[in-house]
Protein backbone atom coordinates (compact mmCIF):
# COMPACT_ATOMS: atom_id res chain seq x y z
CA UNK A 1 0.00 0.00 0.00
CA UNK A 2 3.26 2.52 0.70
CA UNK A 3 4.65 1.37 -2.34
CA UNK A 4 1.54 2.68 -4.52
CA UNK A 5 1.23 5.49 -2.59
CA UNK A 6 4.74 6.65 -2.99
CA UNK A 7 4.31 5.24 -6.45
CA UNK A 8 1.36 7.36 -7.60
CA UNK A 9 2.95 10.68 -5.50
CA UNK A 10 5.93 10.47 -7.82
CA UNK A 11 3.35 10.13 -11.07
CA UNK A 12 1.99 13.11 -9.87
CA UNK A 13 5.21 14.81 -9.09
CA UNK A 14 6.32 14.52 -12.90
CA UNK A 15 3.41 14.99 -13.84
CA UNK A 16 3.09 18.65 -12.51
CA UNK A 17 7.03 19.21 -14.05
CA UNK A 18 6.04 17.80 -17.64
CA UNK A 19 2.81 20.48 -17.32
CA UNK A 20 5.43 23.51 -15.87
CA UNK A 21 8.25 22.71 -18.58
CA UNK A 22 8.07 26.35 -20.17
CA UNK A 23 7.48 27.70 -16.73
CA UNK A 24 11.15 25.79 -15.28
CA UNK A 25 12.91 26.90 -18.42
CA UNK A 26 12.11 30.42 -17.86
CA UNK A 27 13.72 30.20 -14.41
CA UNK A 28 16.53 27.79 -15.58
CA UNK A 29 19.12 30.65 -15.60
CA UNK A 30 17.94 32.20 -12.67
CA UNK A 31 18.44 28.83 -10.75
CA UNK A 32 22.00 27.77 -12.33
CA UNK A 33 23.58 31.70 -11.58
CA UNK A 34 21.93 31.02 -8.09
CA UNK A 35 23.62 27.45 -7.53
CA UNK A 36 26.65 28.58 -9.09
CA UNK A 37 27.50 32.09 -7.32
CA UNK A 38 25.39 31.47 -3.98
CA UNK A 39 24.88 28.29 -2.59
CA UNK A 40 28.09 26.37 -3.50
CA UNK A 41 30.35 29.46 -2.39
CA UNK A 42 28.28 29.45 0.63
CA UNK A 43 28.83 25.94 1.36
CA UNK A 44 32.70 25.83 0.05
CA UNK A 45 32.80 28.63 2.67
CA UNK A 46 31.43 27.02 5.67
CA UNK A 47 33.26 23.77 4.54
CA UNK A 48 36.84 25.18 4.68
CA UNK A 49 35.96 27.06 7.84
CA UNK A 50 36.66 23.59 9.72
CA UNK A 51 39.91 23.94 8.09
CA UNK A 52 43.14 25.95 7.65
CA UNK A 53 44.19 27.45 4.18
CA UNK A 54 46.26 30.02 2.56
CA UNK A 55 45.69 29.57 -0.73
CA UNK A 56 48.94 27.69 -1.78
CA UNK A 57 48.36 24.43 -0.18
CA UNK A 58 46.16 22.42 0.15
CA UNK A 59 43.45 22.97 3.43
CA UNK A 60 43.75 20.95 6.09
CA UNK A 61 41.16 19.76 8.38
CA UNK A 62 41.22 21.32 12.13
CA UNK A 63 37.65 20.41 13.58
CA UNK A 64 36.69 23.78 15.37
CA UNK A 65 40.34 24.55 15.68
CA UNK A 66 38.91 28.05 14.23
CA UNK A 67 36.19 28.62 15.68
CA UNK A 68 38.02 28.15 18.87
CA UNK A 69 40.11 30.86 17.75
CA UNK A 70 37.21 33.62 16.92
CA UNK A 71 35.90 33.03 20.14
CA UNK A 72 38.39 32.45 22.74
CA UNK A 73 41.20 34.10 21.10
CA UNK A 74 40.94 37.09 18.75
CA UNK A 75 40.33 40.25 20.06
CA UNK A 76 40.31 41.73 16.95
CA UNK A 77 37.35 39.74 16.05
CA UNK A 78 35.39 40.94 18.96
CA UNK A 79 36.34 44.98 18.10
CA UNK A 80 34.83 44.34 14.73
CA UNK A 81 31.70 42.52 15.62
CA UNK A 82 30.97 45.58 18.54
CA UNK A 83 31.41 48.24 15.33
CA UNK A 84 29.23 46.04 12.97
CA UNK A 85 27.00 45.72 15.54
CA UNK A 86 26.89 49.26 16.20
CA UNK A 87 26.87 50.07 12.79
CA UNK A 88 23.55 47.71 12.28
CA UNK A 89 21.75 48.94 14.93
CA UNK A 90 22.02 52.72 14.06
CA UNK A 91 21.88 52.78 10.29
CA UNK A 92 19.48 49.85 9.90
CA UNK A 93 16.53 51.24 11.78
CA UNK A 94 17.30 54.41 11.01
CA UNK A 95 17.88 54.03 7.51
CA UNK A 96 14.99 51.51 7.21
CA UNK A 97 12.78 54.45 9.19
CA UNK A 98 14.04 57.33 7.02
CA UNK A 99 13.21 55.42 3.35
CA UNK A 100 9.92 55.02 4.25
CA UNK A 101 9.67 58.36 5.57
CA UNK A 102 10.93 60.00 2.54
CA UNK A 103 9.11 57.76 0.14
CA UNK A 104 5.38 58.71 2.52
CA UNK A 105 6.47 61.67 1.68
CA UNK A 106 7.34 61.82 -2.25
CA UNK A 107 4.00 59.88 -2.56
CA UNK A 108 1.75 62.59 -2.30
CA UNK A 109 3.63 65.01 -4.46
CA UNK A 110 2.73 65.68 -7.92
CA UNK A 111 2.93 63.51 -11.18
CA UNK A 112 6.28 66.06 -12.40
CA UNK A 113 8.08 66.57 -8.56
CA UNK A 114 7.81 62.41 -8.01
CA UNK A 115 10.04 61.28 -10.28
CA UNK A 116 12.39 64.24 -9.75
CA UNK A 117 12.63 63.98 -6.10
CA UNK A 118 12.61 59.64 -6.02
CA UNK A 119 15.61 60.24 -8.65
CA UNK A 120 17.39 62.76 -6.34
CA UNK A 121 17.08 60.86 -3.41
CA UNK A 122 18.12 57.73 -4.87
CA UNK A 123 20.89 59.06 -7.05
CA UNK A 124 23.34 58.48 -4.44
CA UNK A 125 23.52 54.76 -4.65
CA UNK A 126 24.16 55.09 -8.43
CA UNK A 127 26.93 57.46 -8.60
CA UNK A 128 30.63 56.13 -8.62
CA UNK A 129 32.02 59.48 -7.52
CA UNK A 130 30.13 59.09 -4.50
CA UNK A 131 33.22 58.17 -2.59
CA UNK A 132 34.97 60.74 -3.92
CA UNK A 133 33.06 63.46 -2.99
CA UNK A 134 32.74 61.95 0.82
CA UNK A 135 36.69 61.73 0.46
CA UNK A 136 37.00 65.23 -0.45
CA UNK A 137 34.94 66.85 2.50
CA UNK A 138 36.33 64.69 5.05
CA UNK A 139 39.77 64.65 3.99
CA UNK A 140 42.39 65.00 6.72
CA UNK A 141 44.50 68.00 5.81
CA UNK A 142 43.26 71.53 5.44
CA UNK A 143 42.54 71.19 1.88
CA UNK A 144 39.30 69.35 2.50
CA UNK A 145 35.95 71.02 2.93
CA UNK A 146 34.74 70.47 6.00
CA UNK A 147 38.38 71.41 7.78
CA UNK A 148 39.08 74.40 5.14
CA UNK A 149 35.35 75.83 5.75
CA UNK A 150 35.80 75.28 10.27
CA UNK A 151 39.70 76.90 9.94
CA UNK A 152 38.67 79.91 7.73
CA UNK A 153 35.69 80.69 10.35
CA UNK A 154 38.39 80.23 13.19
CA UNK A 155 36.68 77.23 15.14
CA UNK A 156 39.52 74.66 14.71
CA UNK A 157 43.31 76.02 14.42
CA UNK A 158 44.39 72.70 13.04
CA UNK A 159 43.15 69.98 10.34
CA UNK A 160 40.61 67.22 12.39
CA UNK A 161 41.50 63.76 11.39
CA UNK A 162 38.09 62.63 10.50
CA UNK A 163 39.01 59.67 8.62
CA UNK A 164 42.20 58.10 10.55
CA UNK A 165 41.31 59.68 13.92
CA UNK A 166 39.69 55.99 16.02
CA UNK A 167 37.51 58.47 18.01
CA UNK A 168 35.97 59.86 14.89
CA UNK A 169 36.24 57.78 11.65
CA UNK A 170 33.18 55.36 12.74
CA UNK A 171 30.82 58.52 12.64
CA UNK A 172 31.71 59.67 9.70
CA UNK A 173 31.13 56.29 8.24
CA UNK A 174 27.93 55.84 9.85
CA UNK A 175 26.52 59.40 8.27
CA UNK A 176 28.07 58.43 4.81
CA UNK A 177 25.83 55.25 5.05
CA UNK A 178 22.59 56.73 6.17
CA UNK A 179 23.01 59.03 3.07
CA UNK A 180 23.19 55.94 0.79
CA UNK A 181 20.46 53.70 2.56
CA UNK A 182 18.31 55.01 0.14
CA UNK A 183 18.24 52.11 -1.90
CA UNK A 184 16.51 49.19 -3.77
CA UNK A 185 14.13 49.68 -0.12
CA UNK A 186 13.36 53.53 -0.88
CA UNK A 187 12.23 52.38 -4.25
CA UNK A 188 10.19 49.73 -2.78
CA UNK A 189 8.71 51.72 -0.66
CA UNK A 190 7.69 54.22 -3.73
CA UNK A 191 6.16 51.33 -5.64
CA UNK A 192 4.22 50.04 -2.67
CA UNK A 193 2.40 53.62 -1.55
CA UNK A 194 1.94 53.89 -6.09
CA UNK A 195 -0.08 50.60 -5.92
CA UNK A 196 -2.12 51.08 -2.74
CA UNK A 197 -5.97 50.48 -2.36
CA UNK A 198 -7.29 54.04 -2.50
CA UNK A 199 -10.70 53.05 -1.60
CA UNK A 200 -9.35 52.13 1.52
CA UNK A 201 -8.28 55.26 2.54
CA UNK A 202 -12.23 56.63 1.77
CA UNK A 203 -13.55 53.82 3.69
CA UNK A 204 -11.49 54.89 6.73
CA UNK A 205 -12.37 58.75 6.48
CA UNK A 206 -15.86 57.19 7.18
CA UNK A 207 -14.72 54.73 9.71
CA UNK A 208 -13.70 57.56 12.01
CA UNK A 209 -9.89 57.95 10.59
CA UNK A 210 -9.34 61.82 10.87
CA UNK A 211 -5.43 62.15 10.46
CA UNK A 212 -2.37 61.09 8.26
CA UNK A 213 -1.34 59.44 11.02
CA UNK A 214 -3.73 57.64 11.66
CA UNK A 215 -4.38 56.61 8.45
CA UNK A 216 -0.67 55.83 7.99
CA UNK A 217 -1.13 53.31 11.18
CA UNK A 218 -4.58 51.65 10.11
CA UNK A 219 -4.15 51.80 6.27
CA UNK A 220 -0.92 52.47 4.77
CA UNK A 221 1.30 50.08 7.25
CA UNK A 222 -0.81 46.95 6.46
CA UNK A 223 -1.18 47.52 2.81
CA UNK A 224 2.36 47.66 2.03
CA UNK A 225 3.48 44.53 4.30
CA UNK A 226 5.35 42.57 1.53
CA UNK A 227 7.57 46.33 0.83
CA UNK A 228 7.52 46.16 4.60
CA UNK A 229 9.54 42.73 4.33
CA UNK A 230 11.41 43.17 1.52
CA UNK A 231 13.13 46.42 2.32
CA UNK A 232 14.11 45.08 5.65
CA UNK A 233 15.56 42.43 4.05
CA UNK A 234 17.83 44.75 1.58
CA UNK A 235 18.51 46.95 4.67
CA UNK A 236 19.95 43.82 6.83
CA UNK A 237 22.10 42.88 3.88
CA UNK A 238 23.09 46.21 3.25
CA UNK A 239 23.96 47.21 7.10
CA UNK A 240 25.94 43.76 7.36
CA UNK A 241 27.41 43.74 4.25
CA UNK A 242 28.65 47.01 4.12
CA UNK A 243 32.51 47.49 3.59
CA UNK A 244 33.58 49.22 0.79
CA UNK A 245 32.29 52.54 2.04
CA UNK A 246 34.88 51.66 5.16
CA UNK A 247 37.58 51.01 2.62
CA UNK A 248 37.74 53.12 0.23
CA UNK A 249 37.52 56.45 3.34
CA UNK A 250 39.41 55.09 5.48
CA UNK A 251 41.16 52.69 4.33
CA UNK A 252 41.60 48.38 4.77
CA UNK A 253 42.18 48.42 7.95
CA UNK A 254 41.43 51.11 9.72
CA UNK A 255 43.33 52.75 12.57
CA UNK A 256 43.10 50.29 15.56
CA UNK A 257 40.59 48.56 13.58
CA UNK A 258 38.19 51.52 15.01
CA UNK A 259 35.91 51.59 11.66
CA UNK A 260 36.04 48.26 10.61
CA UNK A 261 33.40 45.35 10.32
CA UNK A 262 32.94 41.56 9.72
CA UNK A 263 32.95 42.44 5.94
CA UNK A 264 36.32 44.49 5.80
CA UNK A 265 37.74 42.39 8.58
CA UNK A 266 37.41 38.85 6.14
CA UNK A 267 38.87 40.54 3.35
CA UNK A 268 41.68 41.63 5.76
CA UNK A 269 42.37 37.94 6.62
CA UNK A 270 41.91 36.50 2.90
CA UNK A 271 43.86 39.01 0.99
CA UNK A 272 46.01 40.31 3.47
CA UNK A 273 47.22 37.64 5.86
CA UNK A 274 46.33 35.04 3.76
CA UNK A 275 44.31 33.38 6.41
CA UNK A 276 41.44 31.82 4.01
CA UNK A 277 39.71 29.49 6.18
CA UNK A 278 40.01 31.61 9.48
CA UNK A 279 38.25 34.08 6.72
CA UNK A 280 35.53 31.70 6.02
CA UNK A 281 35.24 30.84 9.61
CA UNK A 282 34.21 34.28 10.18
CA UNK A 283 32.11 34.88 7.14
CA UNK A 284 30.09 31.62 8.52
CA UNK A 285 29.59 33.63 11.77
CA UNK A 286 28.30 36.39 9.91
CA UNK A 287 26.21 34.10 7.63
CA UNK A 288 24.32 32.64 10.09
CA UNK A 289 24.00 35.71 12.27
CA UNK A 290 22.21 37.40 9.35
CA UNK A 291 19.63 34.67 8.99
CA UNK A 292 18.76 35.18 12.50
CA UNK A 293 18.49 38.76 12.61
CA UNK A 294 16.15 38.41 9.69
CA UNK A 295 13.78 36.06 10.94
CA UNK A 296 13.28 37.92 13.97
CA UNK A 297 12.86 41.16 12.17
CA UNK A 298 10.73 39.35 9.36
CA UNK A 299 8.57 37.78 12.20
CA UNK A 300 7.90 41.10 13.90
CA UNK A 301 6.77 42.64 10.45
CA UNK A 302 4.41 39.72 9.56
CA UNK A 303 2.83 39.85 13.16
CA UNK A 304 2.50 43.63 13.07
CA UNK A 305 1.09 43.74 9.69
CA UNK A 306 -1.07 41.36 10.55
CA UNK A 307 -2.96 42.55 13.60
Amino acid sequence: MENSLTLNKKKSVWKRIKSNVSSYVMIAPFGIFFILFWMIPVIGAIVLSFTSFNMLELPVFIGLGNYERMLLEDDVFFTVLKNTIVFAVITGPLGYILSFFFAWLINDMGRILRPLFTFFFYAPTLAGATYMVWTFLFSNNQYGFLNGTLMNLGLISEPVKWLSDQTIVMYVIIVVQLWLSLGTGFLAFIAGFQSMDKSLFEAGAIDGVRNRWQELRYITIPQMAPQLMFSAVMQISATFAVGDIIMALAGSPTTNYAADVLVTYMKDLSTVRFELGYACTVATFLFILMIVLNNIITTVLRKYSTD
